[in-house]
This record gives C-alpha cells, structure tokens and sequence, in this order.
C-alpha cells in the first residue's frame, strides 16, 4: 500500500527513521509527521483479516536447476486469495515465488 502524507498528501518526498519499535514518516514538502502503521494490510481490499505464510525465495544454481535460497513472509486475504490460502493451509509448505528467474543471464 502507498504510504501518503495525512497533511498535504504528498507520495514521493517521504522519508522514514526508526525510533525505537516505531517508524516515524517525515514529509518533506509539509514537514508533518506521523508514526507509520504497520498493522498487516491486504494489498488489494485493504482488509487487516490477513493470515501470515511463507513464500520461497528461488535463484538458479547451475544450469536451469533452481534452489530456495530463503523464505520470506506474505500476507494472505481470506477474501483476496482464496486458492494460496487453501493451498498454504492444507501442505503447510511454502509457497512458490510469483515469478521464476527462467531468463539467460549474460
């Protein structure tokens, strides 16, 4: 989700600094600040009815084999992502990636 000044609205001239467990947004334009939630979200609906589950990080090895390399966490909507949930739920494995790296590299 877009982080968007609550002051001026500004998109682009934000910046963040930790302070302590906390975020706090700067808005550059405005000078507002603001600590920044981060309550888990969906991406689409916005909804924070979201289940958390991992998703394999995969890089090529040799040749066209494919190793997970690591995992990373991914918010699920009940109502947004039905099939990944019901699939997560029921192997209890991670996910795949979204996108494969099938490209040659140079």
């Amino acid at each position: 989700m877009d982080i968007i000044c609550p002051g001026c609205g500004e998109t682009d001239d934000l910046s963040g600094e930790k302070q302590g467990d906390d975020i706090i947004i700067s808005c550059g334009s405005c000078s507002t600040s603001w600590p920044r939630d981060l309550t888990p979200r969906c991406g689409t609906c916005g909804s924070t009815d979201v289940r958390e589950a991992r998703q394999a990080i995969v890089e090529k090895s040799r040749g066209t084999q494919l190793s997970i390399q690591s995992f990373r966490p991914v918010w699920l909507c009940p109502d947004c992502d039905p099939e990944k949930m019901a699939r997560f739920l029921v192997s209890n494995r991670p996910l795949p990636p979204d996108e494969l790296p099938t490209e040659s590299e140079p």
